[in-house]
């Protein structure tokens, strides 16, 4: 064992053990964030106009602040982005990280000295709760690959600006930058498919131990290695035994990844976002991401039920229930408050707190009341690939409300398989069932005679990549939602056929 695995190991008994005492005190941990973030933010603009100063519990908060999403928030923004000081948050942002997909166009989300620290800390502990859980840590004298975006940034009025992966990217710990790819110059490459070649070369006569990235840009970089070496991926990194992954729900690509490899691979989910770090997968056992409650960030949740109401009810992390959809709401010592990420999850367990991501509350099928969500579509495609044995590169689901010759509306389900399997009448009444026995809203339509069961047209090869490109979106942080309740991305996709 080498001195640097074995100081990981040690220092992972540590960071673990300073985990488990947060973890152990939920409501308390949670508390000391709320009271630390109204504190510091009083005296700001934000704070003055919703009178923090006597804000003295959660519940004074929840009549003050009401829920806002980026575009209820973007006013404040505009201002801190104009140059203005002590808006959201005292002073200024180190950083603007900015994403796009919003009404407005792009979004520029404020990172703060007091909030950056946790985004590089997170990520380093779901490493750290692995190592303490397993006992490996040889992969820490390996390299280390994490596809991100160019860490080039623009400056204005005082504020450099950037994707969030590009700004984590000169956060890098010392110890790590050896180990690290890509280099800083191929970092830099915008054009995707370019930079994935770039990557390609430099990478695949390495000792390559820990993959990271979203999984639809890792499976790129996979092929591309496997065309150019002519090689499984595991075969050509022999010692690779660990993907690090965040973004989208990772099993319906696993068959493919692991087919891609030529073998299983541990791996650790993240819940990562320009708005914060919020969880971590700590367990390779247990079910769900740890939720981080220590971290700058003070959680509120809304069952997604109700959350169009005219005033939903507003919960603590004292108060959740596992296995419910909420809407979960952050307020950041980043100077977000109150605010709707668009994110869903239900909690697997509450000692400690541990989420999924359920989907997005933007991103459902509710066309004829049925309120399919993310979780369930997800799952009904895992059990088909595993009952039917067939992988596939993406997916998504539209409603079809005016098919031709009068036939009674459907789900259409569009999914660019490896190989289409010649049973697809078969693989769509699977999913159909599983849809009705997860979703009896779902189950009461077909019955009815409201909904047909749903159809899977295939799609062929590349064509989520070239959807993605023609959108300007190919690679870095961006993903395809899986679930539409509208025709805008299947017609798009259906156009790509022709």
């Amino acid at each position: 064992m080498s001195l640097k695995s074995n100081a990981a190991k040690i220092f992972a008994r540590i960071v673990v053990s300073r985990i488990q005492k947060w973890a152990a005190n939920p409501v308390k941990t949670q508390e000391d964030v709320f009271k630390e973030l109204i504190s510091k933010a009083k005296n700001t603009a934000f704070g003055k106009e919703h009178n923090f100063q006597n804000i003295k519990s959660f519940e004074d908060f929840a009549m003050q602040v009401p829920i806002r999403d980026y575009e209820a928030l973007k006013p404040y923004v505009d201002r801190v982005v104009s140059g203005e000081e002590d808006v959201l948050w005292p002073g200024k942002p180190l950083y603007f990280a900015k994403t796009s997909g919003t009404t407005s166009g792009a979004k520029y989300i404020p990172l703060t000295k007091e909030s950056m620290p946790f985004h590089i800390e997170a990520a380093r502990n779901a490493i750290l709760c692995y190592i303490n859980e397993t006992g490996k840590a040889a992969f820490v004298d390996g390299k280390m690959i994490f596809l991100q975006g160019s860490p080039e940034m623009q400056e204005n009025n005082g504020i450099k600006t950037g994707r969030l992966s590009g700004i984590v990217a000169h956060y890098v710990p010392s110890y790590l930058q050896k180990n690290r790819l890509p280099s800083w110059e191929t970092n830099c490459i915008d054009d995707w498919e370019t930079k994935v070649d770039a990557v390609v070369d430099e990478t695949k006569n390495e000792n390559m131990t820990v993959i990271s990235g979203i999984p639809s840009w890792v499976q790129m970089y996979f092929e591309r290695l496997q065309k150019s070496s002519g090689k499984k991926v595991g075969d050509l990194f022999k010692n690779f035994n660990l993907f690090i992954y965040g973004g989208v729900n990772f099993e319906p690509y696993r068959a493919k990844f692991e087919n891609l490899i030529g073998r299983k691979v541990a791996s650790i989910e993240l819940f990562p976002a320009s708005e914060g770090f919020f969880a971590f997968q700590d367990s390779q056992k247990e079910k769900g991401m740890l939720l981080l409650l220590n971290s700058g960030i003070f959680y509120e949740f809304v069952e997604a039920a109700s959350f169009f109401d005219e005033n939903p009810k507003r919960f603590p992390i004292g108060e959740v229930k596992t296995n419910v959809n909420y809407v979960m709401l952050i307020s950041t010592n980043a100077g977000l408050w109150a605010y709707n990420l668009g994110d869903t999850v239900q909690f697997t367990s509450t000692k400690p707190y541990r989420v999924i991501v359920s989907g997005r509350i933007k991103h459902f099928i509710s066309a004829f009341g049925e309120h399919v969500i993310g979780k369930e579509v997800e799952e009904a495609m895992n059990k088909a690939i595993s009952k039917f044995n067939f992988s596939i590169t993406e997916f998504n689901v539209a409603p079809q409300i005016t098919p031709v010759n009068d036939e009674l509306p459907y789900h259409e389900w569009l999914v660019e398989f490896d190989d289409t399997p010649e049973n697809l009448h078969q693989v769509a009444a699977f999913l159909d069932t599983e849809m009705q026995q997860q979703n009896s809203y779902y189950f009461d339509l077909i019955v009815g005679k409201v909904l047909q069961p749903l159809k899977i047209t295939p799609l062929k090869k590349n064509s989520f990549q070239e959807f993605m490109k023609a959108q300007g979106k190919l690679g870095g942080q961006n993903k395809v939602p899986r679930l539409s309740n509208d025709r805008k991305i299947a017609d798009a996709l259906l156009e790509i056929q022709t």
